[in-house]
């Protein structure tokens, strides 16, 4: 009995290696470079990933596309987040990872006691990003949801998913963050949230940020917390913990039906904090 296990056990893994792996040749990757004119002609480089057959139904008016938006975390670059990208692609979205930072930015600062530590400016201008990107996207894959979207991000990028859809709650479908720090997460249903928290002594939200488990539990969120370090959760991560990234995920897009308790050993949520009392600012 326990051989027969094993052995279904094993196929189990070698299929789910043969889904991702047969995705990835599958997926149809591309590098944008959008100018924005309003901005003093700011480049907004994006990387699109696509199902070719997806694609090609799309094209022929038979479907319309998922949309994914794909955000950086600070230092690290647009196109480091493949891992993430296969995923949402291989399950039939169109993904567009957007570079939010250029050399000629002014330096990210912490400023303690202002709204978000200060990193405000940083959310304004990804929210404007993504809606140019989105824009141009609209004129070079026009059969696709862009009224829906689905909003993910590591770091700073979580946080900048989690501000566009507290601006934007109507034009959302679901929020994937990995280890966003500072903006509270939405605890108003609207729509379902996952989220990846590291195991690090370094990286840790602000108070607030993560709601305590009763509240995830009623308000549609799943808090899945891993041994993984903060810096772990991007293409620069160790295999392994970018597969039980990727199989978590993957489950959470199977459907619309909430995503079943995953045993990691550990609990739900840790020290969540009060709640924040910070609210979205619009230009």
């Amino acid at each position: 009995m326990k051989r027969g296990i094993a052995v279904l056990l094993s196929l189990c893994v070698l299929m789910t290696a043969a889904y991702f792996t047969a995705s990835k040749w599958a997926i149809r990757h591309e590098t944008i470079t959008f100018i924005d004119p309003a901005r003093d002609n700011r480049p907004v480089a994006v990387d699109v990933a696509v199902r070719r057959d997806k694609e090609m139904l799309a094209d022929a008016d038979m479907i319309m596309l998922p949309v994914a938006i794909l955000n950086h975390g600070n230092t690290v670059k647009f196109t480091e987040y493949s891992f993430l990208a296969n995923v949402f692609a291989a399950r039939g979205y169109l993904v567009v990872s957007i570079q939010h930072d250029l050399p000629t930015d002014a330096p990210m600062v912490t400023n303690v006691g202002e709204i978000y530590v200060g990193r405000l400016p940083q959310y304004q201008r990804g929210v404007a990003n993504i809606r140019f990107a989105v824009d141009q996207m609209k004129k070079l894959e026009p059969n696709a949801d862009y009224d829906h979207l689905t909003m993910v991000g590591h770091s700073n990028g979580g946080d900048i998913s989690m501000y566009f859809a507290k601006m934007y709650p109507d034009e959302i479908k679901k929020v994937v963050t990995l280890d966003n720090l500072r903006v509270p997460f939405m605890t108003d249903g609207k729509f379902k949230i996952l989220s990846f928290r590291s195991k690090d002594p370094v990286f840790k939200p602000d108070p607030g940020v993560v709601p305590d488990e009763a509240i995830c539990e009623k308000s549609g969120i799943t808090v899945v917390q891993t041994s993984y370090q903060h810096t772990w959760m991007s293409d620069r991560g160790p295999d392994d913990a970018k597969a039980s990234i990727e199989g978590m995920l993957d489950k959470f897009l199977e459907d619309d039906s909430p995503l079943r308790p995953v045993n990691t050993d550990m609990p739900k949520i840790t020290e969540p904090g009060p709640v924040a009392l910070y609210a979205p600012v619009k230009n």
